[in-house]
């Protein structure tokens, strides 16, 4: 009988769980939307309030949970903070969302 120090994790366990974790972070809307308007480039804390029809603390805290996830980073102009993706793996599910849910009439 195994013990369970001899459990080796699968690699395909690993991944799944990997996945399961970046698609809970995608699964919130307006992560989701802060998330598809940095597709095109970087963005402030206005700029996403502006987009989304937001409060700056709305906006501030998903900002905050995304670069927790590691999904955004920033960069630092002087007194100006401007977001950007982080993660290369977001904007082809990015975009591939945006063909199946938000479809040109």
């Amino acid at each position: 009988m195994k013990q369970a120090t001899d459990f080796k994790l699968d690699p395909m366990d690993a991944a799944a769980t990997e996945a399961a974790e970046l698609l809970k972070a995608l699964s919130n809307p307006g992560r989701l939307r802060i998330l598809c308007a940095l597709v095109p480039g970087e963005m402030s804390v206005g700029d996403l309030e502006t987009a989304l029809g937001a409060s700056q603390s709305y906006v501030s805290g998903q900002l905050l949970r995304l670069r927790n996830e590691g999904l955004v980073s920033c960069t630092r102009d002087g007194r100006n903070i401007r977001y950007h993706l982080a993660d290369p793996r977001v904007r082809p599910l990015l975009e591939r969302i945006y063909d199946i849910f938000c479809p040109v009439p």
